[in-house]
């Protein structure tokens, strides 16, 4: 019998989704560390307009965390993803519906235009995978719009994983889930195709890194070299710069990065260092 897809059915489930979404959410103990506080999309004094990366299995805790920022996040074609752009939109995202392979000529123009306004988010190794492996796309696309790229990596203490090809991760009710940003990732201008590649690998290594470093955190109990509370509320963002409270908080954040030095240059690349735990006293 041939399966039918109805919008209401999508529509239906992206709210089910939601709300259980935000249920467990509630309920977990969610830290960051940052390179750059100020790149957080969340914060209101964000200085420029990027294109956050993370793996497709993790996607649920920016999903949950960070709508109302002006972000557009790429999300597949397949029928099976309708759920999900319904839900991103009633969270407070906008969608583009594409792949991160590059293959999407409408897709490519979309995110051209709603660059000018908004942050991008891409899963660099969805629709499809393989798993942890970053495509050109992004690669290309910080390079033509010239939008540093922002990695940021994500852990859950014991997750609930699917049998999926990413393994899609489904954090536990009361349990800790944590997040690494990255440095601000400048791809030149005109780049070819041996300089993409070369990009490519850098910044593959560098998410799973930022990403396995946020695991094992996630996992250890030990609190993070210079941890804040990962900002949990989606608010908009007129909202957030009239209070003297988010303005505090994005203050302290900011004077815990984990890099004093200036913000690099454009064209300037350098990889992370290991990130340090604290010993718990």
């Amino acid at each position: 019998m041939r399966k039918t897809h109805h919008p209401w059915i999508a529509r239906t489930g992206g709210m089910a989704l939601v709300t259980s979404l935000k249920m467990v959410m509630s309920t977990l103990d969610i830290r960051a560390m940052y390179f750059q506080a100020e790149n957080d999309p969340a914060n209101p004094f964000c200085p420029r307009r990027g294109i956050y990366i993370f793996w497709h299995e993790y996607i649920t805790i920016p999903f949950a965390l960070r709508g109302h920022c002006d972000i557009s996040m790429l999300l597949s074609r397949h029928r099976d993803a309708e759920w999900l752009a319904h839900a991103a939109s009633l969270m407070g995202f906008g969608t583009v519906r594409g792949s991160s392979s590059w293959g999407s000529i409408a897709a490519l123009k979309e995110l051209i235009k709603l660059s000018r306004s908004q942050h991008l988010a891409i899963t660099p190794d969805g629709p499809q995978g393989p798993r942890r492996e970053l495509a050109q796309g992004p690669i290309y696309l910080a390079s033509k719009l010239q939008m540093p790229l922002i990695p940021m990596g994500f852990g859950m203490d014991r997750p609930l994983r699917l049998g999926t090809w990413d393994k899609f991760a489904l954090p536990r009710p009361f349990s800790r889930a944590r997040m690494i940003m990255g440095e601000a990732i400048y791809v030149p201008r005109k780049i070819d195709r041996d300089q993409a590649e070369a990009y490519r690998q850098q910044v593959q290594r560098i998410l799973n890194q930022l990403t396995t470093t946020a695991e094992n955190w996630a996992e250890s109990h030990l609190p993070g070299e210079n941890e804040v509370a990962f900002f949990p509320t989606a608010t908009p963002l007129e909202a957030q710069k009239e209070s003297s409270a988010k303005r505090r908080f994005w203050s302290q954040a900011a004077e815990r990065d984990l890099v004093s030095r200036p913000p690099l240059k454009e064209n300037q690349f350098v990889e992370p260092t290991i990130l340090p735990f604290r010993v718990a006293s």
